[in-house]
């Protein structure tokens, strides 16, 4: 069964900068329509990593959710290629005008979802 990106009211606006338009219209859509893949697949890295989450304070949590996109390229690249496998052309297209752009907006806004969702 195919997924759709969900309608995210409100949050696209006329006067936003191109960069905005593109992360509001699609970029954070597709994030949340896979956001329980992305948290899947950041439970079994951590199960894998044999990192204990638990035992941590929410500050050093957090900072060590950050720390994974940081350091561990693989990690990072996998979460990239879940978000921008669902791309149109011409959103592919948008999207090669400034990868490390969207790349950073994509990543800052992933990170920003597990925190939330992990450290309640």
């Amino acid at each position: 069964m195919p997924k759709e990106r969900p309608i995210l009211k409100n949050i696209v606006l006329d006067k936003t900068l191109t960069f905005e338009s593109f992360q509001n219209a699609t970029l954070r859509p597709i994030i949340k329509m896979q956001h329980d893949l992305i948290l899947a697949l950041f439970q079994s890295y951590v199960q894998k990593k044999k990192i204990d989450f638990i035992t941590l304070e929410n500050q050093k949590a957090k900072d060590k959710i950050k720390s994974i996109f940081e350091k561990d390229i693989n990690f990072k690249h996998l979460i990239l290629g879940t978000i921008v496998g669902h791309f149109s052309a011409e959103e592919l297209e948008k999207y090669n005008t400034n990868t490390s752009e969207f790349h950073k907006r994509i990543i800052q806004i992933t990170i920003q979802r597990i925190q939330d969702t992990f450290l309640k």
